[in-house]
């Protein structure tokens, strides 16, 4: 980098044979902080109620600096440098690689319901939603661990299912940038995707996965998808949806859908549907009440009200609008169970077959 004066500097990337310049006009750099608007919402949504923002560098700078990262990448697809984009992947083979991966960090985290003494267990049997089956705490177990497992560079799993998302959400086949304001037009924070899965982790991630490959509610996904766009009622899709996914594992954790969890014999396929079912809620009261961005912390506690104390109509809800679509009704995830063998010959749009 070579100061050419009056606040001009130049930097040579590459080699010689292909050598550019990049010019850096630092007289006329504007480091003013912008005024918390419509972002304040946004940090409030990713951070959670209660949680005080990062004091540190402003949000123009954080972007300026991950942008600046990723410049010898941004033509080299998701994560890759050999140009070709990754491959995209079924939900299948991505759960299949976490039930594979050892996650010791992750599962170290979880905290599962502890045991109860008798007379608790008594009430709790007369009152309250029954406990979950022992056969199934492993799968409860593999699903907290997952939202605790941060996204990772390296993995390729993981830079696979964020391509995916994309690929999906805007019906693109080309590959994408593991940084950038494309994140941003999907409803992410910011450049990097990442910062926004706090309290949900991969487990964010997975959800829209399984939202925008199961045939059942890609529709749904990309309907929902388009709401947000709308120019006055807009919103933020993926930190919306990580918010649900927040919202279905804390009524996992509070056993409120143990019930639904026991009688399907399956964990991770009620949670998806529950998240569906309350993604499809919440575009409900969107367009019945005309939301903006300023009434998302209201809908929101609304649909946690609703997802903890009638899940099962929630599903029933979603049965029945998926059921009005061109597929036939069926069981919602029927298919899903917790081991399988992978089918990486799966199609991707509108794979219903999960495992």
């Amino acid at each position: 980098m070579v100061e050419t004066g009056n606040g001009h500097w130049e930097l040579g990337l590459g080699s010689a044979a292909g050598h550019r310049e990049l010019v850096l006009d630092t007289a006329n750099w504007d480091c003013t902080i912008p005024a918390q608007g419509q972002e304040g919402v946004l940090q409030e949504l990713v951070l959670g109620a209660g949680q005080p923002p990062d004091p540190g560098i402003s949000e123009e700078q954080r972007q300026a600096q991950e942008e600046w990262e990723a410049l010898e990448v941004i033509q080299s697809g998701l994560g890759g440098t050999s140009g070709a984009p990754l491959p995209p992947i079924s939900f299948t083979e991505a759960l299949q690689h976490f039930q594979s991966a050892e996650l010791f960090e992750s599962r170290g985290k979880v905290r599962t319901p502890g045991r109860r003494g008798i007379l608790t267990a008594l009430l709790r049997c007369l009152r309250g939603p029954p406990q979950l089956r022992p056969q199934l705490r492993g799968e409860q177990e593999l699903v907290l661990a997952m939202a605790q497992c941060a996204l990772d560079d390296s993995e390729r799993v993981h830079m696979r299912i964020l391509q995916t998302i994309y690929q999906q959400l805007t019906r693109s086949r080309l590959g994408c940038p593991r940084y950038g304001a494309h994140w941003e037009e999907l409803g992410f924070q910011g450049a990097d995707p990442g910062t926004d899965l706090r309290g949900t982790g991969m487990l964010g991630l997975m959800q829209i996965l399984f939202f925008v490959l199961d045939s059942r509610t890609l529709p749904l996904a990309r309907e929902i998808f388009q709401l947000s766009q709308h120019e006055t009622q807009n919103f933020p899709f993926c930190i919306m949806s990580v918010n649900i996914t927040r919202i279905v594992i804390q009524a996992l954790q509070e056993e409120r859908l143990s019930r639904e969890c026991n009688q399907r014999q399956q964990v991770i396929g009620v949670l998806n549907d529950l998240y569906a079912a309350a993604f499809l809620q919440l575009s409900r009261l969107w367009r019945q009440q005309q939301g903006t961005i300023a009434d998302a912390g209201f809908f929101l506690k609304e649909l946690e009200l609703s997802t903890k104390k009638k899940p099962r109509q929630l599903l029933k809800s979603l049965e029945a609008y998926l059921s009005c679509g061109l597929q036939p009704p069926s069981p919602l995830s029927s298919q899903i169970h917790f081991t399988g063998l992978c089918d990486p010959g799966a199609e991707l749009e509108g794979d219903s077959r999960l495992i």
